[in-house]
């Protein structure tokens, strides 16, 4: 089941899946007075700079705030004893031109600079500054703002050593006050990194498979010859055939580079859950499909084509490229819609993330002509085309077309249209992995195949595979639930019927005893906790419950197009460990950063983290969640006494159900002794 999570990772766009997203630390300030002495009266200079992480970014201050990124800000207090002379500076900013913002700003990676001037009047003057910014990251879409307040120290007249200075981090400087924080999150280091290796590995396969197809596989012979036979010599054939392989891998990243930047942060959320973005993928899956039906080809201009290939006989260096450039443009008819799927899975807002699939696609796909080159012999080790080729497309057109069902699905979570329940999910894939079973046992044919009388070897096992797969699905009708399909499937509380449920008569006393005590949960005509768990939608009617009931809040932001969320509620939620810890040690608010659910106007407000107006249910959890815990990424778990403090550091995506276990009772540990403090201050 982990491969099968894999290859679904690759070919579903896993829209709103955060797993590998990460929350950090606002960076570590300096200040820095740069005169050696100075006197009473004198200007001087203060550098102020920040450590960035790795694969961060910072914005400038000196580039038009109403551009759209939040605009780095400092503030002082201006008192007698000192005032800030003139704007502040920034030193080595990069500058860029985004064609979302359209416009341009400027930006720090590694370090920031910034030189301020200052008047001294009082040989005790101490500068207090306050600087307000924004930290975004390239690999994970994520940008999470900051406040950090700087005490300038020791600025006394006279001295040649300053004494120094104190640094005071916070955090966001935010309308809403943060979380009483005394933890760091828990998060894994490697885990961008693990999600990426994964997300390369699978698109190396998707190479792979792309060999395999009618268009790509006739080729491999017949490009290797020319290296073996046009030259003599057998080193220059190598280097060529070498240059031939770099050749089309350059080719296939400059598309994914193309993408990234076309595709950045700032769509990552519209991509992940609006309607016009989801079923634009949809009906592009369906005709991925189609293609390989054999019902049409996609294919490019054949003016174009041809006017690259001649490009290809001018020979040298220029005429290798566009010998590849050609293999890459005559395969795409096949090629297309693997890398439409890799470059789809990266339309998130991730910048890596297309760079990385290419990266591994074309890897796979310039090797064997490299190979071959180098090891003509291997050659005849190549079995023959035949319909096998064809077959290999057939199945992928399958395959396609039951990832359509995704987008589709998430338009209906996330507008709540209830057209596509999750038992009408699985019955489709039920239908659609049938037929490609009965279709490898021969049993279907199209129109452009030839009919089968024999079924081979391979073709059995396959269809074995599938018809496995088919009999794993069925009992998800009934409302088993398919852990390891969890994040793909549309959540089993759209389930028409659920046997489970069924046999309680629907009745749940708890849910009548929550009602009874703390009123009915605001939303959940639209928004309901899985397994069987009572809870809230709204953070304050939470608040209000856990004061009257004296128990500690365990918040869950999450959302519709939230893949590891599903999975999270599948594999960990449904342990009778944590379920029991949840149904009756916490009470339980689901925050859903991606409902679109519009509030009346009079519960509308402008953020001070982005100065934009928050309507929707959606909007404000997330701004909430950015406010409350300077973090964005989804799922995150947050363990919340009722006077507004945390009991624990806050936990992400962990399927151990060990630690998810720990995790609770470290939080109940806590508020038990935080109770505890304050009966014997009160007595």
């Amino acid at each position: 089941m982990k491969l099968l999570r894999l290859i679904l990772a690759f070919i579903i766009l896993a829209v709103g899946n955060s797993a590998h997203s990460q929350v950090i630390e606002a960076p570590e300030w300096k200040a820095e007075i740069q005169e050696d002495s100075y006197s009473s009266g004198d200007t001087i200079r203060v550098k102020f700079t920040a450590k960035i992480p790795k694969d961060w970014y910072m914005y400038s201050s000196d580039f038009d705030p109403n551009l759209g990124p939040t605009v780095t800000q400092f503030q002082y207090n201006n008192s007698t004893d000192s005032k800030a002379l003139g704007p502040v500076t920034p030193v080595g900013a990069k500058k860029k031109y985004d064609e979302i913002f359209e416009g341009e700003y400027t930006y720090f990676t590694k370090e920031a600079v910034f030189k301020q001037k200052f008047r001294i009047n009082n040989k005790d003057a101490i500068i207090n500054a306050s600087v307000s910014y924004q930290l975004c990251s390239d690999v994970t879409g994520q940008c999470i703002p900051f406040n950090s307040d700087i005490v300038v120290n020791g600025v006394t007249p006279g001295n040649n050593k300053p004494k120094g200075n104190e640094i005071k981090q916070t955090g966001a400087a935010l309308e809403l006050e943060p979380f009483q924080n005394e933890f760091k999150p828990e998060q894994k280091e490697s885990e961008g990194f693990t999600f990426l290796l994964s997300f390369f590995l699978v698109s190396f396969g998707a190479g792979l498979a792309a060999l395999l197809t009618p268009c790509v596989f006739p080729m491999i012979p017949m490009t290797v010859s020319y290296f073996t036979k046009s030259n003599s010599n057998r080193k220059k054939a190598i280097w060529q055939a070498i240059f031939y392989g770099f050749s089309i891998i350059a080719i296939y990243t400059v598309i994914g580079t193309l993408f990234s930047v076309l595709f950045g942060a700032a769509f990552a959320n519209f991509l992940s859950t609006h309607w016009i973005p989801n079923l634009f993928f949809f009906i592009v899956f369906v005709l991925f499909a189609l293609s390989f039906f054999g019902l049409f080809e996609i294919r490019l201009p054949n003016s174009f084509v041809n006017k690259v290939d001649r490009q290809s006989n001018k020979g040298g260096i220029i005429g290798l490229f566009f010998m590849a450039f050609t293999l890459v443009l005559v395969g795409f008819s096949c090629t297309g819609p693997i890398v439409g799927t890799i470059l789809l899975q990266a339309a998130g807002g991730e910048r890596l993330q297309p760079l990385i699939g290419m990266l591994g696609f074309s890897l796979a796909f310039a090797l064997p002509f490299t190979l071959f080159a180098i090891f003509p012999n291997w050659l005849k080790s190549l079995p023959k085309s035949g319909g096998w080729l064809n077959t290999v497309k057939v199945v992928l057109g399958f395959i396609e077309l039951a990832l359509a069902l995704k987008f589709l699905s998430m338009v209906d979570q996330v507008y709540h249209l209830d057209f596509l329940s999750r038992d009408i999910y699985l019955t489709l894939w039920i239908v659609i992995f049938s037929f490609l079973g009965f279709y490898l046992l021969g049993k279907i044919n199209f129109s452009h195949e030839e009919k089968r009388t024999s079924v081979s070897v391979g073709r059995m096992i396959s269809s074995l595979l599938v018809f496995s797969f088919v009999i794993y699905l069925i009992p998800g009708l009934l409302g088993a639930p398919l852990k390891g399909l969890a994040g793909y499937l549309p959540p089993i509380s759209s389930q028409d019927f659920n046997i489970k449920a069924y046999s309680n008569n629907g009745i749940s006393e708890d849910k009548n005893e929550e009602i009874a005590e703390c009123g009915t949960p605001k939303y959940d005509e639209l928004l309901e906790l899985p397994h069987g768990i009572q809870g809230y939608f709204e953070y304050e009617q939470a608040l209000k419950c856990a004061r009257k009931k004296n128990k500690p809040i365990f918040i869950d932001f999450t959302g519709h197009g939230c893949v590891n969320c599903r999975e999270m509620e599948a594999a960990v939620w449904s342990d009778p460990k944590v379920l029991k810890r949840l149904k009756e040690d916490y009470v339980v608010v689901a925050l859903y950063v991606d409902e679109k659910k519009e509030l009346p106007e009079n519960e509308w407000y402008v953020s001070t983290v982005d100065n934009r107006i928050k309507k929707t249910i959606g909007g404000q959890n997330l701004d909430f969640m950015i406010q409350k815990l300077n973090a964005n990424a989804q799922p995150y778990y947050t363990l919340v006494n009722p006077d507004g403090s945390l009991l624990a550091a806050p936990k992400g995506y962990d399927l151990n159900v060990d630690r998810f276990v720990e995790f609770l009772d470290r939080g109940l540990k806590r508020f038990k002794e935080k109770n505890d403090e304050n009966i014997f201050a009160k007595n």
